[in-house]
């Protein structure tokens, strides 16, 4: 049994490559497993389990429960839990040796990031060399420091002794794609570190849904409760006067627009735009025109009794999960793979280790 450690910074979209490979090795005839040794205790978590690891348990049709393909859960201040946390590497250790009974490869997916659980040695650098398992870095791309991460993640586990099988740049944006491909690669194959693809943004899987907006903020959906599958890509806040706005609304698809319950001009001047969804702060109902026209628009439109500073500070925490009735997003991790990522050469790497 092999197993591919597969390690990132928060946001980078780990568990959709490890979804693609799973997919790609299954069809290739091997037995896949999952394993996601610490998961974040947040809002990922329905009921009391992890939500990547039900879209693994479906998609690839495992055996394990949930409680031992996600063992241990840690918040931002797990070492207040002292009872529930002493216990944690020996669950790990009992659930990996469960998860990893009867597969050929076992694809772990790393926490939020690497150093995460560091103070109790169960970080993702800790477990992959008690389990032996090669590395996969998944990087998250937004400037020219973004490449001296992926070096410098290259350079640390080699020196740890952990054999790196190369790197994936993910969900790399448009305006940034022509230079990871044809600056950042050169760069990191130079010195020595495999890239095994550069994935652009794809809305399918990187895009997060309004009820993904909706479970973080909370609130009262006004309008078109039945449209939270909508798709935001970008935000607007609309705290400007009506003529300078109109060109931001115009040029942003797909958009969630922040202002207050009291600007019904912008609401409906937004509401004549690419717009998925309208996020409306302080408490503040609005002019009934505008959830008329919402409706009409099938646009949902969210009430939050937030200013608009937390809101927008909220939403820094919104992330796209994919579940898995969710086939088109399914499919694309899959697509990703064949299509960007040398997953012959993760193969190759993994018999030859």
């Amino acid at each position: 049994m092999k197993s591919l450690y597969i390690m990132g910074a928060p946001g980078s979209g780990k568990t959709v490559v490890a979804l693609g490979l799973a997919q790609k090795m299954k069809q290739e005839g091997y037995q896949v497993g999952y394993f996601k040794p610490v998961a974040a205790n947040d809002r990922k978590l329905i009921g009391r389990q992890d939500q990547d690891a039900m879209l693994m348990k479906e998609v690839l049709d495992l055996k394990a429960p949930l409680e031992k393909i996600a063992p241990v859960t840690a918040n931002p201040f797990y070492l207040s839990a002292q009872a529930t946390m002493k216990d944690a590497r020996r669950m790990i250790k009992e659930a990996y040796d469960e998860v990893s009974e009867g597969v050929d490869i076992l694809l772990v997916d790393g926490a939020l990031s690497i150093d995460i659980l560091s103070s109790l040695s169960i970080d993702c650098i800790s477990l992959a060399k008690e389990i032996g398992a090669m590395a996969l870095l998944v990087l998250k791309v937004e400037n020219d420091y973004s490449l001296d991460n992926a070096i410098f993640l290259n350079k640390h586990l080699l020196l740890e002794g952990i054999r790196v099988t190369g790197a994936v740049f993910s969900n790399v944006p448009r305006p940034l794609y022509a230079k990871t491909d044809g600056v950042y690669r050169p760069i990191m194959e130079k010195a020595g570190y495999k890239i095994l693809g550069t994935f652009p943004t794809r809305p399918e899987i990187a895009a997060p849904t309004v009820g993904e907006y909706h479970d973080i903020l909370g609130g009262e959906i006004l309008s078109s409760p039945d449209r939270l599958n909508l798709l935001v890509e970008d935000v607007v806040i609309g705290a400007m006067t009506i003529s300078s706005a109109l060109t931001y609304l115009r040029r942003a698809a797909n958009k969630a627009v922040i202002l207050g319950g009291d600007r019904a001009d912008m609401a409906l001047a937004a509401l004549e735009t690419s717009t998925s969804v309208l996020i409306l702060t302080g408490g503040l109902y609005p002019d009934v025109k505008v959830i008329a026209r919402a409706e009409e628009m099938g646009v949902p439109i969210i009430l939050v009794h937030y200013d608009t500073y937390t809101t927008i500070e909220r939403l820094s925490q919104v992330s796209r999960h994919i579940h898995p009735s969710d086939k088109e997003s399914v499919q694309v991790a899959l697509e990703n793979i064949e299509k960007y990522c040398d997953w012959r050469y993760v193969l190759n790497s993994l018999q030859e280790g």
